[in-house]
Formats: C-alpha cells, structure tokens, sequence
C-alpha cells in the first residue's frame, strides 16, 4: 500500500475550506519527507521503545479460551503503552513531525480522553504548548482523563455546542487551525478528517498491527480472526493494516451497538444505518437524517459514539474485507467484568466491545485456531462510568462521602494544598 492516498475508493478526499488548503498541502509534503528520512524513522523508533514501552505484549487469555471451549483468544495489550492506550502512538508520530516542521504549538479534539491524554503527554515531553478540544460531555463522563491531560500542562477547552461530545470537538479543534496553522499543528487523533490525516494516523497505528503479526508467527498461532473496535478507526486501521491485502485472517471491527436499534440509540454505521455524506473535511458514510444533518448517537464508551467512520475502513468494508458487527452497551459491560475476573486485565469500555465479540466468536471456532483483540486501552479512565454499572451502591456511596469530605495538604502531595494544587492545574 503506498504512503499515501487522497481517496480509498469512493471515500476519503479533502473537501475543506480555502484557508485550510495550504495547511494540509504543507502537512501532507512534510510526512512523506520524514517517513522517508531514515533519522526521523530512527527517532520514532527510539521513542517508541523507551518512552512508550514498545513492543507491548500479546498475552494468551488461558482461562477465558478454556471456558469458552473454543478458539484459543489472544489479547495485545496496547493499554500497557505509555498513558494507557494506543492513541500514544499517533501522538509521538505527529508530535514529532510537528517539532520537525517548526510548529511550537499542538491543537487536538478527544472523546474518551486517551487521545487528549497521549497529545498532551508528548506536548509535554516535546517541549510544545498543547490545547485540547473536549465535549463538555464527555468532560463529565471522563473528568479523570480531564486532570491528566491538565497534570500534563495542557488547557482543557470545553465545547459545548451541538451534542456537545467528539463531533463537536473536532469542530472547534478544525475552527483554530484556520487561524493558527502557521505556528499551529492539528493533532488529529483518528483515521478520518481530510487527508493526508487518514494516512498518517494509519501509518504511526500500524506499529500495532506489525508487532502482532510478528508476534504471532513466533508463536506459530493459526489466526483465524483479528477482532477491535471501531469508532473513528485508528486502533481498528492500525492492527489490521498489514493483513489488509491478504485473503486470511477475517478482520472484524466492532461498532457502538449501544441501547439498540434506532437514530440515537447507537453509533453502527458499517451495519446498513451509515449513508455516503462529506462531513468534516472527508467522504464516508455517517449516521444522517433525510436532510443529510447528522443524527444523535450513543455508546456507554465516549470514544465510539463518533457518527462516521474512517474512509479506509469505510471502504474496506464496503469490499467486505472487513466484516462489520455491533455490541450493546451491557455486552461490553460485562465484558469488562468477564476479562477482569478471568484473566486480571480491565478493557477499556471501547476495547470491551471487541473482547465481548471475541468471546461470542470463540465458541464458534475450533481450539486449534487463535482469535487475536486488541484492546486498545485499558478501563482505568471509565472508573466513574464502569463502577457506576457494576457497583452502584458502594460507588456512589464513596461518591457522596467524598463530595461533602473536604481535601487536606496531605491528600494532594506534599508541599501542594488543595487550593495551589487546583490553581496550577489551570496555569
């Protein structure tokens, strides 16, 4: 496949505002001379082995593949990365072309927060300023990953127009870039948007999908099948890019299935409820109403409930490359307790989407073959919304004790009070 693509199929292109043109025509000549630059390569590499950890492993899930009496489930473990999730891995690649192009200040839009998190980390890491776009929310729903990316030092920029969630982020984030793009680089944390952002976030996630295949030749596994989650697609594109033009294995994204069928109810767009429109900047398909305006969607995760979908994966699907299904809300919860109990590990709400389908799929398929998830990241950031669900009395206990104890010097580090501690996180 080559570097790079302004269309996959009929989907993607670079439908943007007169303004915006210069900005991504400089971006797209600057990530193809580095990807070509053997030292920038190398200084990739570097930080992706000492800063985020890389390789991550592959662990064989034993007790789960044992109670299924299936398929033998393989889990990457991509919330081992540094900041708990594979978002990293896009940002340290953008980060450090933004460096290399003279850019001293990052923009970037989150959902579930992982991506506000990893660009704010290697915002702080680079030396670079860093502003994140959230939904006001998702702001409520994720506020630990709100004091983490403000930890880092960035400025946490809430939006509270439309649906007030990851759309309306991007919005605001695609607004400043017009006016700040000659010292300014847009962050984008997805496979989507105008290219050359579909390539480039395929290109830094891929790292995923190379370590697994290598991984499991090492092991001599029989893959059946490649199973993640797909809400805009960077996990899903990046772990599936290096089987994309093979027969084998089946490659199986797992959509927002949310409380069920029905405009808002979820965010499915691969299965029958997506139609062709240009929204943000590229051509895919979107959850839209008859007039084209796009449509409310739902998922327990706020990093699924995006109403479009990458143009590469857009496209791969329409080829049935990849199959497309949907969990439900409560799937993917007790998929999160089901992975915690047998096997110590806690998916992040999006990644339970695909361990849930994995386990369905196990038991379908012979032992002597091996299903390989990605989770994407881990739960630690769902705390607020997992232990709510699976825990509502305990939790919102502490909750109510906390709210009405008040906080001490020793209960914020030492040499911090409350108050100084609070007023340095929005310094």
């Amino acid at each position: 496949m080559k570097l790079y693509n302004d269309f996959f199929g009929e989907f993607g292109g670079r439908y943007v505002a007169e303004v915006l043109r210069a900005p991504l025509a400089e971006l797209e000549a600057a990530f193809v001379e580095a990807m070509g630059d053997r030292a920038f390569r190398a200084e990739l590499e570097e930080v992706r082995r000492d800063y985020i950890g890389r390789p991550t492993p592959l662990l064989h899930a034993r007790n789960a593949s044992r109670e299924t009496g299936g398929a033998q489930i393989y889990i990457k473990l991509e919330g081992l990365a540094n900041t708990g999730a594979h978002k990293i891995n896009n940002a340290a690649g953008q980060g450090l072309l933004a460096k290399r192009m003279g850019k001293r200040r990052i923009i970037a839009e989150t959902g579930a927060g992982q991506h506000g998190v990893a660009t704010a980390a290697i915002c702080a890491k680079l030396g670079l300023a860093c502003r994140v776009y959230m939904g006001a929310v998702d702001i409520r729903r994720q506020r630990p990953n709100v004091f983490w990316m403000e930890l880092y030092g960035a400025e946490v920029v809430p939006v509270t127009s439309g649906s007030r969630t990851l759309k309306d982020a991007v919005n605001e984030a695609m607004r400043d870039w017009a006016g700040s793009f000659a010292d300014t680089h847009y962050l984008l944390g997805s496979a989507l948007g105008p290219s050359p952002f579909p390539d480039m976030v395929r290109e830094f996630q891929s790292v995923v999908g190379a370590e697994t295949a290598g991984q499991a030749e090492e092991r001599g596994l029989d893959v059946a099948a490649l199973v993640a989650c797909v809400g805009g697609g960077s996990n899903a594109i990046g772990f599936f890019n290096p089987f994309v033009e093979k027969a084998q294995p089946r490659l199986i994204g797992v959509e927002a299935g949310g409380r069920g069928r029905g405009a808002g109810n979820n965010a499915a767009r691969m299965g029958g409820e997506g139609a062709v429109g240009i929204v943000q900047g590229y051509k895919s398909l979107f959850l839209l109403d008859e007039d084209g305006q796009v449509l409310p969607t739902h998922s327990v995760s706020a990093g699924l409930d995006y109403p479009g979908i990458g143009p590469q994966l857009a496209d791969l699907g329409k080829r049935g490359r990849i199959e497309f299904t949907s969990v439900s809300d409560a799937e993917a919860l007790e998929a999160v307790r089901y992975f915690a109990r047998h096997e110590g590990v806690v998916f992040a709400l999006e990644s339970a989407h695909a361990g849930a389908y994995a386990l369905r799929l196990a038991r379908e398929l012979p032992r002597d073959k091996a299903i390989i998830v990605n989770m994407s990241g881990r739960g630690d950031k769902d705390l607020f919304i997992s232990a709510r669900a699976l825990d509502p009395e305990p939790w919102m206990r502490f909750l109510t004790e906390e709210a009405g104890g008040e906080a001490s010097p020793s209960t914020v580090g030492p040499g911090l009070s409350a108050r100084s501690a609070g007023e340095r996180s929005r310094s």
